[in-house]
């Protein structure tokens, strides 16, 4: 199992950012994530908020191991050729360790603050990321591109230089079983998804089936799961920790894409974290991602090798 460390973004300035961070990648976790919005999408959205793809950038610089990615990028903020030009730019600042994370977009309000087209239904926001990603991919593997589509249109367009990796890796956020998931089956090398074990494994089917009509290899795609985790010696300490930073970010009553409640996935003794990614695990998922938000918990970081411990 890989261990992931996903940073939002918000009520955070750059030094406690880049000093978390770092704490990461001495904790042992295997990918750093930035969430990208433009406003803050947990509690008053005029929080402050740092920009994704420079904190990409800047983090390329200080780090020397782990994968770096945006999760999920909005692809309703930047045209697909911007986009490909991004992670490959990433991709040689941080030699050969970008992931481009990328979903349909969603929070209407920072498209309505910045006026960003968000589309006139989530469906046709998805059609805008099949037709995206599928440009992304052709630009990413050296292709010449020349595109006359619903939404794109590019002429002679090529992404130089090349990446460093030879297949730069895409992840693709959301659990739509029309769409989101049949945009996954065609180019993802990695899903991301959000829910208790029980749901995962139901988006797990359903996207197996999409790679079976879509003939691509099930195996081919890592599947990630982004989980809320407090490591302390009891279960009471962690629940409390989780409430001081639930209160601070206002997460009472949120909804995550699985429908559910959003709350504490685990939290206690690294013994009881280990128990759920051993449930991932069986389930064959290759990732799971800790989320932390300012004022970030140092303390959960620094156990991970407790919890790796617990599960060898």
């Amino acid at each position: 199992m890989r261990f992931g460390a996903a940073f939002w973004i918000q009520m955070t300035d750059w030094p406690a950012l880049r000093e978390a961070c770092l704490a990461a990648e001495a904790a042992g976790f295997d990918a750093l994530w930035i969430d990208d919005h433009l406003v803050s999408d947990e509690g008053d959205w005029r929080t402050g908020k740092l920009e994704g793809w420079s904190v990409l950038a800047a983090l390329a610089s200080v780090t020397t191991s782990p994968t770096l990615g945006l999760l999920v990028g909005a692809n309703t903020f930047r045209n697909p050729g911007l986009t490909a030009k991004l992670a490959t730019t990433l991709d040689h600042l941080s030699n050969g360790r970008a992931i481009l994370g990328i979903g349909g977009g969603w929070f209407e309000r920072e498209h309505d603050a910045f006026g960003l087209d968000l589309g006139a239904s989530v469906g046709e926001r998805l059609d805008r990321l099949d037709e995206a990603v599928g440009l992304i991919r052709r630009l990413l593997d050296g292709e010449r591109v020349t595109h006359a589509g619903r939404f794109y249109a590019m002429t002679d367009a090529v992404c130089e230089p090349r990446p460093i990796q030879a297949r730069l890796p895409i992840m693709i956020g959301g659990a739509g079983p029309t769409k989101t998931l049949r945009t996954t089956a065609r180019y993802a090398d990695l899903w991301n998804g959000y829910g208790l074990p029980d749901r995962i494994a139901e988006v797990s089917a359903v996207l197996r089936e999409r790679c079976v009509e879509e003939a691509r290899p099930f195996e081919a795609i890592e599947r990630t799961v982004v989980l809320d985790v407090v490591v302390r010696d009891s279960a009471s300490e962690a629940r409390s920790g989780y409430e001081e930073i639930a209160s601070l970010h206002r997460l009472a009553g949120r909804i995550g894409s699985d429908g559910r409640h959003r709350d504490l996935s685990a939290g206690g003794s690294p013994a009881v974290v280990a128990e759920l990614v051993r449930d991932y695990a069986a389930l064959g998922v290759g990732q799971v991602i800790w989320i932390f938000r300012s004022p970030f918990d140092l303390e959960t970081m620094r156990r991970l090798g407790e919890v790796r411990a617990q599960l060898s």
